[in-house]
């Protein structure tokens, strides 16, 4: 009996059995590497929150938010202070250029300066930041006089956090549609109108979510502040030269190598209480992208 065509045609497409179990095999080792990894990082990071929470909680007092460093003592007020206060200024000085040039890559990439700016955004995310603590303390606490000082920690931070908000800023910008900058034209709004009143509303909140992430690397670096910021163990006085400024991280990376229980525990303490400003201002940042989302409104 001859064999028709189409029987032919259908036996070469057949997968074979080798083919489909290989495809199979492959499969499993696929999955099987993702959940291996999965569990890795989870256990990983479970195994640090774990030790932070633990030991920062026993070590978490009312005297300690209270209380002045005094010495490898006495509590972190002065730390917690300088924080924020580092914090915030880092992102007063680093939101408006960095939104600037986000519209500006995303509005008016022809030329050769959007290209250029790109570029370097990119390459000042990859530097390390103890570079642009060393940058730092030669132009400002020495070139400039300042000494440490809470502008110059204030403005390395910004420098770490500008990279950051521009990138975000830019694809938030280009996630608006360009059917509604194509109406706000044809009504005879300007450039700029059309980028403020229609782009900017649309593209708030994935630009906070940038900024709160930016926020969130601040409060989490140490290199560029040691070099910047220095260290205190008194308040704040409003002085943003000739005056250095505590901060937790530096709690944690000198206290830390102290051979006295009293230093361990405030290393703890600023373990713990950096890692719930971190976490509060990521679960901000996610709910902000989740309300941006759509999703809440159709839960």
């Amino acid at each position: 009996m001859g064999v028709s065509a189409a029987e032919v045609r259908a036996k070469i497409n057949e997968p074979s059995v080798f083919r489909s179990v290989q495809r199979r095999l492959f499969n499993y080792a696929g999955w099987g590497l993702c959940a291996l990894t999965f569990l890795m990082l989870g256990g990983a990071m479970v195994w640090i929150l774990e030790m932070v929470f633990v030991r920062g909680a026993g070590a978490i007092n009312w005297s300690v938010l209270s209380t002045v460093t005094l010495g490898v003592g006495g509590g972190l007020l002065n730390a917690i202070e300088g924080t924020l206060v580092l914090a915030l200024g880092g992102l007063i000085l680093s939101v408006p250029p960095g939104i600037a040039a986000g519209i500006y890559l995303s509005e008016y990439e022809g030329g050769w300066l959007a290209p250029l700016l790109r570029f370097m955004s990119d390459v000042l995310v990859g530097v390390p930041s103890i570079v642009v603590g060393y940058f730092g303390y030669v132009t400002m606490v020495v070139g400039l006089g300042w000494q440490f000082s809470t502008a110059a920690g204030s403005i390395a931070l910004a420098i770490i956090s500008v990279p950051y908000i521009t990138r975000t800023s830019e694809v938030a910008f280009r996630g608006v549609p360009r059917t509604l900058r194509e109406a706000g034209f044809g009504l005879g709004c300007t450039p700029g109108t059309v980028i403020m009143r229609i782009c900017m509303p649309m593209a708030m909140p994935s630009i906070l979510t940038g900024v709160l992430l930016a926020l969130a690397i601040s409060v989490g670096e140490t290199a560029p502040l040691i070099y910047t910021a220095g260290w205190s163990t008194y308040m704040w006085t409003g002085h943003l030269t000739q005056e250095p400024i505590g901060y937790l991280t530096y709690a944690i990376w000198s206290f830390i190598t102290q051979p006295f229980a009293t230093a361990h525990q405030l290393a703890y303490a600023a373990a713990l209480l950096v890692t719930l400003f971190v976490l509060i201002i990521s679960v901000i940042a996610r709910i902000v992208t989740y309300r941006r989302s759509g999703w809440g409104q159709h839960a």
